[in-house]
């Protein structure tokens, strides 16, 4: 196809495309306006890595990027969603919540979406609350277990400490035995768990290197907390077990004394040294948690981002224009019909002699020759473009009998050939016009004439041309002969000899005869066609079958038939730039007011018709119109004279 098609399919669909923008952009507009509205806001935070130290910990295989993915993962899990709904007592839910890391950077975008544009910003501020306590809370998770041995043996040793003292004060064998007592309990703990790290480290397996690492790490610095506290605890149990033996010497008190003065300072040591513990824990903690801090908080929308009308009602308009444009090219694929001189010239490889507009009547179901009624119109000139044609046609090989036929019914064939024949007859030229069709005989309707005798009765008896022809006072050089009673094998009758001596009876008496027949779709006008000096087909654009066309054009030409031409007839004036350009060929007769376009203007040109008429030179006087009452029309041979 050409860019030219491509334009005609638009011109002829633009009613098509308007109504899928127009309905497309409706639907859009209707559906944006019934939707609620939902307002957006954006919270921005940014992740700190914990500061480097030479202990292993979690985070230090860990590069910026996964570490700020980590805490993308985290915003949306089902903790801080619930710890966020309880705070704001109503559910959040994951589905209003875009969590997303700003590319090469470690800040975190946080998208909230919601009905309510108050609701959204305390949606938004409160997740990133949720957040950082929720990272506080894993991250204190890693040292609660060590902390809380540390507090629970400060315990201890501060109620040792002060046991100790009260015997330094009043010594007692009892007390001493207490004090062995306990640090039992507290030494063999130690122990067990000494020998259990070691085991555990030992054992551990090396198809994992990093995270073997960080779990090696992490016991070897419990073993370096244990062992001196063991040792200590243990030299402690040795003073006491020592200041447990009868003394045999007189200053056996003293020695006593000194034994647990010697032991309430290691206890003091032992403390000190779990404070110290402690501290380390807490500083550890804080060194090896990642940092969050919300660099943006979330500010109150102005406007909702969904629904938005105008785009989604332009798009919307997009959508309808682009279904529209389918089903236009969809339904032009699919039509294989005849529409412009080039798909005549394709098809049926001959020229486009005629383009006829379609004609107006006065009411619904009329039939008339309009040539006689607007003889200026562009519908009459159209007819004499085309006559001009055939003269053009008929240079070298002159046509003197011209069988108009059609590829199917109701394309306007009799029509063409009723008009044709009486433009011929304004020429003044002597032309008979023969009904052949003697199937659906139409011709008699045109003039308003009966249709006792015709063709069918010069098959039938001896009677002559001049004896069933019949004339009309408006068109005193046309000779009509309409088919006459239908008989039961009209092909047989057409390819007799005997319509061939009608013929030439016929071109003796005139110079042009113009036979209407029947459709290609019987064999009657295959039948004359052979007997004539050419045949016209009436094609009717965007009806006419394309592969109904070429049959008949196959069959014409195994028939030995000339074929002329095409007429392209019933142009919708509306839409003539598509149908191979018809033309209104008298802009003239329109600025004279002889015609205007419209049927409701037809009717009330009757005057112009007469004026014009009366200004068209005739050879004889113009008689009063001849009703179209078939009771008011005379005999067949009352007006051949």
């Amino acid at each position: 196809m050409e860019l030219k098609d491509y334009v005609r399919i638009v011109q002829r669909w633009i009613w098509l495309l308007v109504l899928g923008v127009i309905l497309g952009g409706g639907a859009g507009y209707l559906v944006s306006d019934y939707q609620t509205p939902v307002y957006q806001t954006i919270s921005r935070v940014m992740v700190m890595r914990p500061p480097q130290q030479e202990s292993v910990s979690d985070y230090t295989y860990l590069s910026a990027q996964q570490l700020t993915q980590t805490y993308v993962q985290l915003m949306t899990t089902q903790p801080v969603l619930d710890a966020a709904s309880e705070a704001l007592g109503y559910k959040v839910a994951s589905e209003q919540i875009g969590v997303q890391q700003i590319r090469d950077t470690q800040i975190i975008q946080l998208t909230v979406e919601d009905q309510d544009p108050v609701q959204v910003v305390q949606i938004a501020n409160v997740l990133v609350e949720k957040l950082i306590e929720q990272n506080e809370i894993i991250q204190a998770g890693r040292f609660t277990a060590s902390e809380a041995s540390l507090r629970e043996q400060i315990t201890q040793m501060e109620s040792q400490i002060s046991g100790l003292q009260t015997v330094i004060t009043q010594i007692s064998t009892q007390n001493l035995k207490d004090q062995i007592a306990q640090l039992e309990a507290q030494i063999t703990p130690l122990q067990e768990e000494v020998l259990t790290l070691e085991q555990e480290i030992a054992a551990l397996p090396l198809n994992n290197v990093t995270q073997n690492k960080i779990v090696a790490a992490e016991k070897r610095a419990r073993l370096d907390q244990i062992k001196p506290l063991l040792s200590l605890y243990q030299e402690i149990y040795s003073n006491l077990v020592v200041l447990g033996k009868p003394f045999e010497s007189g200053n056996g008190e003293d020695l006593r004394l000194a034994q647990l003065q010697s032991t309430l300072g290691l206890y003091q040591q032992i403390y000190i040294n779990l404070l110290n513990s402690l501290e380390s824990i807490r500083l550890a903690r804080l060194q090896n948690t990642p940092s969050i801090v919300q660099i943006e908080p979330a500010s109150v929308p102005d406007e909702p981002i969904r629904p938005r009308t105008l785009m989604n009602t332009a798009l919307a308009a997009v959508m309808g224009l682009m279904l529209a444009a389918g089903i236009t090219f969809l339904v032009e694929h699919l039509d294989d019909t005849l529409k412009t001189p080039e798909d005549i010239e394709r098809v049926l490889g001959v020229p486009v002699l005629g383009f006829v507009a379609e004609m107006q009547y006065k009411g619904k179901g009329a039939e008339e020759i309009y040539v006689t009624r607007q003889p200026r119109s562009p519908v009459s000139e159209a007819f004499r473009s085309l006559r001009t044609n055939l003269e053009f046609a008929s240079v070298q090989r002159p046509i003197r009998t011209l069988l108009v036929t059609s590829p199917g019914p109701s394309e306007g064939k009799t029509t063409v050939a009723a008009n044709l024949a009486a433009i011929y007859s304004q020429a003044k030229r002597r032309v008979a016009l023969v009904d052949a069709d003697m199937r659906r005989p139409h011709v008699h309707r045109f003039f308003g004439m009966p249709n006792r005798d015709g063709l069918s009765t010069l098959f039938r008896n001896q009677a002559s041309v001049q004896d069933v022809s019949h004339n009309k006072v408006e068109l005193p050089h046309l000779l009509i002969i309409t088919s006459g009673s239908l008989p039961p094998n009209p092909a047989e009758l057409l390819g007799s000899d005997r319509m061939v001596n009608i013929l030439n009876e016929l071109q003796a008496n005139t110079e042009m005869v113009v036979i209407d027949t029947p459709p290609s779709l019987v064999a009657d006008a295959q039948v004359l066609a052979a007997k004539v000096d050419a045949v016209l087909i009436v094609v009717q654009p965007g009806v006419t079958n394309a592969e109904a066309a070429r049959s008949s054009m196959e069959s014409y030409r195994r028939a030995g038939a000339r074929v002329v031409g095409v007429v392209l007839n019933r142009i919708p004036r509306n839409r003539s730039y598509y149908y191979g350009g018809y033309k209104y060929y008298s802009p003239y007769s329109e600025s004279k007011g002889y015609y205007s376009g419209n049927s409701s203007d037809l009717l009330e040109n009757e005057e112009a018709d007469r004026l014009l008429l009366a200004e068209t030179p005739r050879p004889v006087s113009v008689l009063p119109r001849i009703s179209k009452n078939k009771d008011d029309v005379p005999s067949p041979k009352s007006s051949s004279d």
